[in-house]
């Protein structure tokens, strides 16, 4: 017999969150599934509670998940409030606890004291390897445009989220200029979401996989006016720029890393320790002339487009939470490795 599941999708905490990782038509797949779905109200969430409501979903408090019954998944996305400190539940977002990311030894000690459990939803993958469901493309291809847009000298904060066809309105305005635009990590998600906004705009890029990183030409890399950045790294790495390399000539002007693996040993481009914001999304790295993005919730940007793309491969694989199917087993198995260890 199939075990009840109670999916519990939380109100994000923070204000520049407009995301949700189900949207309402999914949502009521699950529910005709027999699932029990609670959304909390949200005054942020690019899809209106009533839109949850009529799926098939019982509305909740703003915030009431630790509330909810034990038995209870919690779904959300990014970062959880300070309290309560324990964490009691099982809770699937992107926790950002496995790289000793600064942060991460609390967050897991707040699941270990509590009883509870990280579901990763960065590393929800199927038996190759391969992500269940991510917002990478969209992460790329607002990055890429985000990046040419302060090369021509028109990102204006604060940054507002908007949509799709508006955002490439605004690249084909600056596309005369016609920067030299470089994608790293260019055939996976977030690089060929980077390649389509940059096309949008009748931009030609230069595009970097595997075979042009594993010998980096850092001379090649820096005679470039833009750099996106898309790699994703699973293990230290010797980093790809340094504030040394950019001491030396360079047209190299603008950054923005989408990978974002700032603080981590992982981070290839570590020539910042702090992420930027909607409020000031660019700053210039200390002792160079580089501008550099390091947004963590870029795809927000785009709240419905990304909302819809997440939530269409998420929605199969949350119905498997009622099994324990295999993903959610290795993230599971994943959780107690690093939260029983030194990480």
């Amino acid at each position: 017999m199939t075990a009840a599941l109670t999916l519990w999708l939380r109100a994000e905490s923070r204000a520049d969150e407009r995301r949700t990782p189900l949207v309402p038509g999914d949502v009521a797949k699950l529910v005709a599934a027999g699932i029990e779905v609670v959304v909390e109200k949200s005054a942020h969430r690019v899809f209106a509670d009533a839109e949850f409501a009529a799926a098939g979903a019982r509305l909740a408090g703003t915030g009431s998940w630790p509330d909810a019954p034990d038995s209870a998944v919690v779904l959300g996305l990014k970062e959880l409030p300070a309290e309560p400190y324990e964490l009691r539940h099982r809770h699937a977002f992107f926790g950002h606890a496995y790289k000793n990311q600064p942060g991460a030894r609390l967050l897991l000690d707040r699941f270990v004291g509590g009883g509870g459990a990280l579901l990763d939803l960065e590393y929800l993958t199927d038996d190759t390897g391969r992500r269940l469901a991510a917002f990478g493309y969209w992460a790329g291809y607002v990055g890429a445009a985000l990046a040419v847009l302060q090369h021509a000298g028109v990102l204006d904060p604060p940054l507002r989220p908007g949509t799709r066809e508006e955002l490439d309105r605004r690249l084909a305005e600056v596309a005369a200029g016609r920067p030299r635009v470089l994608v790293l990590g260019a055939l996976g998600r977030s690089g060929t979401g980077a390649r389509d906004a940059l096309e949008a705009a009748g931009l030609p890029a230069t595009g970097w996989d595997v075979a042009e990183t594993r010998q980096l030409d850092r001379a090649a890399m820096l005679d470039h006016d833009v750099l996106v950045n898309t790699v994703l790294t699973t293990q230290p790495a010797r980093p790809y720029l340094t504030v040394e390399d950019l001491a030396q000539p360079h047209r190299l002007g603008v950054l923005c890393d989408v990978t974002n693996d700032v603080g981590s040993p992982y981070n290839l481009f570590p020539l910042y320790t702090e992420t930027t914001s909607w409020q000031e999304p660019v700053l210039q790295v200390s002792g160079t002339d580089l501008a550099l993005i390091a947004i963590d919730n870029l795809p927000s940007l785009l709240p419905r487009e990304a909302s819809i793309s997440f939530s269409a491969e998420l929605v199969e694989p949350v119905a498997g939470l009622r099994t324990g199917s295999a993903p959610w087993r290795r993230c599971l198995a994943l959780f107690h490795e690093h939260a029983t260890g030194d990480d």
